[in-house]
């Protein structure tokens, strides 16, 4: 099951989680950080991911933040967005985001 976040609406969406991961693509290399972005004048502020996570954002732009839910079962929050890299952080603008609950087995 799915519930859609609108973006304007994220920070009560945040609100509700804790830290979550920054997924990245580039060269054919996937990588998953924690990180515990900041949301500041609808921008995410993810304060110095990695390297690598910053080689991957300068080669493709979308990204994607996963946050797990604080108790099993429980929603996660999925958060899409263009970043770019900002120094040594990354810097995301929501594009969508989305409340997921897996399907009862």
């Amino acid at each position: 099951m799915s519930i859609p976040v609108e973006v304007d609406r994220l920070a009560d969406a945040l609100a509700d989680v804790d830290d979550g991961y920054l997924l990245t693509t580039g060269d054919q290399r996937v990588k998953a950080v924690s990180v515990r972005p900041v949301l500041t004048d609808g921008v995410l502020v993810v304060r110095a991911p990695g390297r690598g996570s910053l080689a991957n954002v300068a080669a493709n732009e979308v990204v994607t933040l996963l946050y797990p839910p604080r108790q099993a079962p429980g929603f996660s929050l999925l958060v899409d967005g263009t970043a770019v890299v900002d120094g040594d952080d990354v810097l995301v603008t929501p594009t969508s985001a989305v409340l997921h609950k897996p399907a009862s087995s």
